[in-house]
């Protein structure tokens, strides 16, 4: 695991559900406001608040916060802020996939809202806890879409087990686009921007989506 000895440097990351909340700009300058008043009381450099603007937290499949995430992987700071835990993900299955990924890249997760602060060992271990409990409800989906098939006709079964592929072409594409210097973010938006379709008809592409083809073997 890689580790760093000292933050010095926070990246902020605000988020409201809808477009109304959005154009009022109230609930996202109040996250502005708390982040950048962590940052001055702990004495650390806030080096950007990204915002996603009308985006659901039920998924990580927001552009700011997955830009977010490349720009702390790639080192640009020390640790993602949030105001409140539900502003980063509802899902406590992508929280633990977050949490994961900042200890083997070696960042950390502060939320303001929660004593879930990583660069203290009272917030990695509660970090670890909502981890194990992640693992233990992805067991139990899996067994859930293991009895729901088994339940199925033999035809049937073999159409929803059947995965959906992505044409050659498409992933070639990606490959060209990321080995020319492009970043997840920018290969989602000239893909989405040409109507180039993923695998699942009528998705659209996201750095995440873009990610997994370009870790598929």
């Amino acid at each position: 695991m890689m580790t760093r000895a000292k933050v010095e440097r926070a990246l902020g990351y605000v988020r409201v559900s809808t477009a109304e909340q959005a154009s009022s700009g109230a609930g996202l300058a109040a996250q502005r406001k708390a982040i950048r008043d962590e940052c001055e009381r702990r004495g650390w450099k806030l080096v950007d608040v990204i915002a996603d603007e009308g985006y659901s937290g039920g998924s990580l499949k927001r552009p700011g916060v997955q830009g977010a995430l490349e720009r702390l992987d790639a080192g640009e700071a020390d640790a993602l802020i949030v105001a409140k835990l539900d502003r980063l993900s509802r899902s406590l299955l992508d929280f633990a996939g977050t949490v994961a990924r900042a200890e083997s890249k070696g960042w950390a997760v502060l939320s303001l809202d929660y004593d879930l602060d990583m660069t203290k060992p009272t917030g990695k271990l509660m970090a670890h806890m909502l981890a194990s409990f992640a693992e233990f409800e992805r067991e139990r989906i899996g067994e859930r879409i293991k009895e729901a098939l088994a339940a199925l006709p033999p035809e049937r079964r073999a159409k929803v087990g059947r995965p959906r592929q992505l044409d050659p072409k498409v992933a070639a594409r990606i490959k060209r686009l990321r080995t020319g210097g492009h970043s997840l973010a920018k290969i989602a938006e000239r893909l989405n921007a040409d109507g180039v379709p993923t695998a699942q008809d009528g998705a659209r592409w996201y750095p995440s989506t873009v990610s997994a083809v370009l870790n598929r073997r």
